[in-house]
């Protein structure tokens, strides 16, 4: 495993992004032990939420030009993981206030501004999202000066939305009679209300929460972005924010949420393991002649194998967010056949580090399955993050394997989020009515 002040550390990486990695890495043994209760109340305690806020985390991808620190794709594989590596909701939380910067920063500037005045002392994302992307998203028509929200919309799997201040839905706008279109509204704390129904076998702590709007909502027009525009708008992100995070195209931001998501999986594989060694030693096995399960052959082997699946992961996932990188001190534009390469690889290291945790589950035996072991939540939150619509691993090989048989791409592009290309096929949002 990458241990701090590493001789192999990434050219790519800065000051910055290892001053937060350490700071997590640090704060692991806090993250860890706060997890249980992280499940309980159904979002991150506050002393793992503090510790995530003083490292610097909520900030990795927020512009410099609002006291963040804009960093490349192999910095926020490291500190996401470094998270992960104490519980995966933790790790969950930080790749959403990141992922998901890049989005909103497509909105209209003084809406852009407004959100991000608030993000270096708001602890935890500044903005979440919910139903963004989804084909199912919810209604609003345009009125004077804005639009507005329907009473009784519910939009889902609002992850990070009891921390966030600010939380991005769709909708769905008649532009004219039997016309729609799709767009993203802006919503601010006391807009809407979250749902309790975040009841789930994993990332629990990640308050994926619905939310409604239990009255109709007014959302001005500064606070709606057209959504079939978002890749050009994403597109043009490197002529707005200065920083490596930004010197990108639409499909390689996009591709730093995959490796964000994955990076989860793979800061919790981590994490087991060194919760596995630990245990191994401490712990006699059931029914054969050996003082410790470190002595027994057989969880040797486990041992043996898993941290070769880890380290194989990690360096597929390491280096494809140097390749990332690479192109974006490059200037050079990713094509949709390697968005989907890429993607795959990604998805791909994910799953090895799902197959790892099984492995080293099953090995330990039945002492995991308390709730006060921490590989079992470790082993339910990896099966819940590797159930994520946009990087499950056959829908994700199969959209890489059309491009590798010849086949036509299903969309252009993008692929981990359909409802763009949904709304590419509808007409663009118009004028409020005056």
């Amino acid at each position: 495993m990458t241990e701090p002040g590493c001789i192999h550390e990434s050219p790519f990486t800065t000051p910055e992004g290892r001053r937060i990695r350490d700071a997590v890495r640090a704060a692991v043994p806090l993250i860890r032990e706060n997890a249980p209760e992280g499940e309980k109340i159904g979002c991150l305690p506050s002393p793992t939420l503090d510790a995530l806020h003083e490292s610097g985390a909520f900030l990795a991808s927020v512009p410099s030009e609002f006291g963040g620190y804009a960093l490349g794709a192999r910095d926020l594989a490291e500190i996401v993981s470094a998270a992960a590596s104490g519980d995966g909701s933790a790790g969950w939380t930080t790749m959403i206030a990141s992922g998901f910067t890049r989005v909103m920063l497509t909105f209209p500037q003084e809406t852009v501004t407004e959100v991000y005045a608030r993000a270096p002392q708001w602890p935890g994302p500044v903005v979440a999202s919910a139903s963004l992307f989804s084909e199912r998203i919810q209604k609003a028509r345009p009125v004077p000066g804005g639009y507005l929200i329907e009473a009784g919309n519910k939009w889902g799997f609002g992850s990070g939305c009891k921390h966030a201040s600010y939380l991005v839905v769709g909708i769905e706008v008649e532009t004219a009679p039997g016309t729609t279109t799709r767009a993203m509204a802006l919503l601010e704390k006391g807009q809407y209300e979250i749902v309790d129904d975040w009841h789930v076998m994993g990332l629990s702590g990640s308050s994926s929460n619905s939310v409604t709007t239990p009255a109709e909502v007014f959302v001005p027009e500064r606070r709606v972005a057209d959504l079939a525009g978002l890749p050009g708008r994403l597109d043009g992100l490197h002529q707005r924010y200065a920083g490596l995070g930004f010197a990108l195209d639409a499909r390689g931001l996009m591709l730093i949420v995959a490796m964000e998501t994955m990076a989860v999986v793979l800061g919790m594989a981590k994490g087991a393991f060194d919760c596995f060694l630990d245990q191994s030693r401490r712990k006699k096995p059931f029914n054969l002649p050996y003082d410790t399960l470190a002595a027994t052959p057989s969880v040797q082997v486990v041992a043996g194998k898993t941290r070769a699946m880890i380290n194989a992961a990690e360096s597929l996932l390491f280096a494809r967010a140097d390749h990332i990188d690479r192109k974006a001190r490059a200037g050079q534009p990713f094509t949709a056949a390697e968005e989907s390469e890429i993607t795959m690889d990604f998805v791909h290291a994910g799953n090895v580090c799902g197959a790892a945790i099984d492995a080293i589950q099953i090995a330990l035996g039945s002492s995991t399955v308390s709730l006060r072991n921490p590989i079992q939540r470790f082993a339910r939150d990896a099966r819940v993050a590797l159930t994520h619509g946009s990087t499950r691993l056959d829908p994700a090989a199969e959209i890489s394997g059309r491009h590798l048989m010849g086949q036509t791409p299903f969309t252009d592009g993008m692929a981990a989020v359909p409802g763009v290309a949904k709304a590419a096929e509808a007409p663009r949002i118009v004028e409020p009515v005056a």
